[in-house]
């Protein structure tokens, strides 16, 4: 197999777009770059922000992929049977995704900002107001996979080389990893939110009530802003708003109760109403991400948007799916 040439170019993007919280979180988020007819893609697990200290990219043969995509065979939810070397690291699970794009470069992130328009109700006019004159496709939540490529492919986005992805993100493509960068940075600048200032923790109150297990994170944390407004509590209360919370996080969030104190086999995060958030001394990188995530991504969202939850099927379907299992273990090594 040739190297595509701008693979290296690829690397440093994608290396820098793992490094900002407010663009990747964790092992979360992939790009891509195709070369004739094989496409590399970050494979499962792995982290942008290693793009360039690692060997993070793999080989697909993109051909097949697409023909299986085509003809509805159940194997295009199953990237691995793809990869043109065996035995090592797995493809993305998004890999369907990247493959109905006809650009050479795909990026995909789940920046604060995006997510922040993308789980509201009314996502799709705020995304317009934002977005203006750029051509831009939308798709509601799906289960990442084919299903959701498939969705991407009709959005009306995939020729302009936009897509928002509901509860879940933001794809952009281009020929070059130039064209792909400006175009995402384009994006993301129209969709840039000021974030909501929230008062000072007990930091006091909240090293007591996390005893041994749990401790507060440090005092500008977004997460202590989720438990010290009401709003931003229940919304956190009600459940999941996109698929990677619930992969490293859990289902939606806890909250101790008055006076409560942390116990063992908890979640990774606790919110405690009023006076803060606590983060398990043990929880995985990834849970350290996600829940910095939650914080980023609800103080953004103003206190009379109505938001969509993941269903209880969708939040079953992601703790219950072999490819998130093999990404949640490899997040944890």
């Amino acid at each position: 197999m040739t190297l595509p040439a701008d693979l290296p170019r690829l690397k440093d993007l994608s290396q820098r777009l793992g490094a900002d919280p407010l663009r990747i979180q964790g092992p979360g988020g992939n790009t891509s770059v195709k070369e004739r007819d094989t496409m590399w893609i970050k494979a499962s697990g792995t982290e942008l922000a290693d793009a360039e200290r690692r060997e993070i990219f793999v080989a697909v043969d993109l051909e097949a992929l697409q023909a299986a995509m085509a003809a509805g065979d159940p194997r295009a939810d199953q990237p691995a049977e793809f990869a043109r070397v065996h035995g090592g690291l797995r493809p993305s699970i998004e890999t369907s995704l990247h493959a109905v794009f006809p650009q050479r470069v795909v990026v995909h992130a789940h920046c604060v900002d995006t997510l922040a328009l993308a789980i509201r109700v009314d996502a799709r006019e705020r995304l317009a107001e934002r977005l203006g004159g750029q051509r831009h496709g939308f798709t509601p939540y799906a289960k990442p996979g084919a299903t959701l490529a498939r969705a991407v492919a009709a959005s009306g986005g995939v020729e302009a080389g936009v897509v928002v992805l509901g509860n879940h993100g933001l794809i952009v493509a281009g020929d070059t990893v130039e064209q792909a960068e400006r175009l995402f940075d384009r994006v993301t600048a129209a969709l840039v939110a000021t974030p909501a200032p929230f008062a000072a923790p007990d930091m006091a109150e909240l090293a007591r009530r996390g005893g041994r297990l749990y401790a507060p994170p440090p005092v500008d944390h977004p997460l202590h802003g989720v438990a010290l407004s009401p709003y931003r509590c229940q919304a956190a209360l009600r459940g999941s708003l996109y698929p990677d919370h619930v992969i490293f996080c859990g289902v939606g969030a806890t909250a101790l109760g008055a006076g409560e104190i942390a116990a063992a086999g908890g979640p990774p995060f606790l919110l405690v109403p009023g006076v803060g958030a606590l983060i398990a001394r043990d929880a995985s990188a990834g849970a350290l991400a996600l829940s910095r995530c939650l914080g980023d991504v609800l103080a953004r969202v103003p206190q009379e948007a109505e938001l969509i939850y993941l269903t209880p099927a969708e939040n079953a379907e992601l703790i219950d799916w072999d490819a998130e299992k093999y990404r949640r273990a490899l997040n944890a090594s």
